[in-house]
């Protein structure tokens, strides 16, 4: 073992030693915690976890072990250094430990739903559809630009659910953007940025049952109504489709991004680092008789079962009307329906047409477990990571911070909320726990009006902005799982282009919170946006000359 390696393990190794001691010498009675709180809830402390977590994975490139240190080290302020009480919350805790984590039904659904479109994956593949498609693309698809301009377009007409919206979007359209010889940290990007950014301003979404079951239920106001209202103000999820736009059309990157695809057009390597993670995808033997309907039409049961399963899980078929239906709808539920519906229709679909024989339809389960064991294990770390989170009172913290500043910055309030909010979201990797929690607050100091509407869009703008750049961010992990990008590539490569967008929306929140007129609010954010765009543009051509 190299001598750098054994001073930092040494260094671990006497900290918890100290740790054990300092355990025995001040013990605490962990059979007796019903009114146990840490002497760092509600602090500052309380956002130090994701800090150190996020901090480590964009320093080391490498995630699990900065997600784990991030959860012990939260586990260790919430039990005051106590080793007993650390290692029972970190695995044992009701509300925050990794065990009750995986036994929430909601969250296994989701992993069950990510290992049936692994394995749906490894069949087209298999079967020769997604190669067959590729094919059919590549013909149509003469471009780049049109290339990048069909992923985005597929990934706002799948609006429904993000979770849903990063597999799919990725899963179709991967054999199409690497015949173009677009780098997979770009996919990943287009991915995630017609994710959570689409859900947010789609009337008919879960994301849009979030939003109306978060006001609350005695305020008088109509839930639905005001969200639809927010739609034009919410900056960041409509500025975010004017940049995909620009740099599909324009066919021009910055920043770290920039790297990535240069090296795709230039040389056609589509990962620059960490391919060796995707080999094993990459060497499936695929069926020479596939066509492209063995790739479009389990895709298109796919989604229709998955529609139909969240309808059903919200009560569309008993009687319920199809906004209610959304809004009662569970995700986990719905994709798990969908997905097994796909699994039934790919069987007997690809037995009639002779693609794949049944022991090849079975060994594709194992190899689709494999292909998503990565973010498996990086949902299940995030998952613990905001819940420990929350356990150290890091959105009371926060709720407060914002309630105590609402008084003297009325203007300013939108652009606050907007920035706190993207903060809370990108530390704990949850936009609806963010928004949820800021809503209330937002109506408490406007009761009505248009600067409520102004208020609650911010607050739902900087929680999809935190969310959409966070590591820990399912949506993010699932995107990163969608394009077969290494997670990191895809967060390191992609808070560039999210920062860009969230400066612009700061700005615009200032004006708005000064105008409070979404005609004329709304056109000078996005005459901003390219204005910004137009002069990294710019700049980057200087560099090359």
């Amino acid at each position: 073992m190299k001598k750098k390696t054994k001073i930092p393990l040494l260094v671990v190794l006497i900290v918890l030693c100290a740790l054990t001691v300092y355990s025995v010498v001040n013990p605490i009675d962990i059979d007796n915690l019903k009114d146990y709180q840490s002497c760092f809830h509600a602090t500052p402390f309380a956002l130090l976890p994701p800090i150190i977590a996020i901090g480590l994975a964009l320093m080391t490139k490498e995630v699990y072990s900065s997600l784990f240190i991030g959860i012990f080290s939260g586990a260790l302020l919430y039990s005051e250094f106590n080793m007993e009480l650390a290692v029972k919350t970190l695995f044992f805790n009701e509300d925050g430990g990794m065990v009750s984590k995986l036994s929430d039904s909601g969250n296994v659904g989701i992993l069950v739903f990510l290992v049936m479109l692994g394995s749906m994956v490894v069949m087209m593949n298999k079967a020769g559809g997604s190669e067959a498609f590729g094919k059919w693309a590549t013909k149509k698809i003469k471009t780049r630009v049109g290339a990048s301009l069909a992923t985005t377009a597929l990934g706002v007409l799948i609006f429904v659910d993000d979770y849903f919206n990063c597999l799919t979007v990725g899963s179709v359209m991967r054999p199409v953007t690497d015949r173009h010889k677009i780098s997979r940290a770009k996919l990943a990007y287009l991915i995630d940025a017609t994710a959570a950014p689409i859900c947010i301003i789609a009337p008919i979404s879960s994301w849009a049952a979030a939003v109306t079951s978060s006001v609350p239920s005695d305020s008088g106001i109509n839930g639905f109504l005001v969200f639809l209202r927010t739609i034009p103000y919410n900056y960041y999820a409509v500025l975010t489709i004017v940049m995909m736009l620009y740099l599909s059309i324009r066919q021009f990157d910055y920043g770290p991004m920039k790297v990535y695809e240069e090296n795709a057009k230039k040389n056609g390597d589509l990962f620059t680092s960490h391919a060796d993670e995707f080999e094993e995808a990459a060497m499936i033997e695929a069926n020479p008789d596939g066509k492209v309907i063995d790739l479009v039409l389990p895709v298109v049961v796919l989604i229709a079962g998955c529609i139909g399963g969240m309808l059903y899980s919200g009560g569309f078929f008993r009687g319920v009307s199809l906004v209610t239906a959304f809004a009662n709808a569970s995700a986990s539920v719905g994709l798990v329906i969908g997905g097994f519906i796909g699994l039934a229709f790919t069987f007997f679909f690809y037995m009639f047409r002779g693609v794949l024989t049944f022991e090849q339809y079975m060994e594709c389960f194992t190899e689709g477990f494999k292909q998503m064991v990565s973010p498996i294990l990086i949902l299940t770390f995030a998952w613990t990571l905001a819940a420990i989170t929350k356990l150290l009172g890091a959105s009371v913290f926060v709720g407060d911070v914002v309630a105590s500043s609402a008084g003297a910055l009325q203007a300013f309030l939108p652009a606050v909320i907007f920035l706190v909010g993207m903060s809370l979201a990108f530390a704990t990797g949850t936009s609806w726990g963010t928004f949820s929690i800021l809503i209330p607050i937002v109506i408490g100091v406007f009761p009505s009006g248009e600067m409520m509407i102004i208020a609650i869009a911010s607050c739902l703008s900087g929680a999809v902005c935190g969310d959409h750049c966070s590591p820990i961010s399912d949506t993010t992990i699932m995107s990163s799982a969608g394009a077969q990008c290494h997670h990191v590539n895809h967060v390191s490569t992609q808070i560039p282009y999210a920062l860009t967008v969230a400066g612009v929306s700061a700005v615009s929140y200032v004006i708005s919170g000064f105008v409070q007129n979404v005609f004329i609010c709304l056109p000078i954010a996005i005459l901003m946006m390219l204005a910004v765009l137009r002069f990294f543009e710019i700049r980057e051509k200087n560099k090359e000359y």
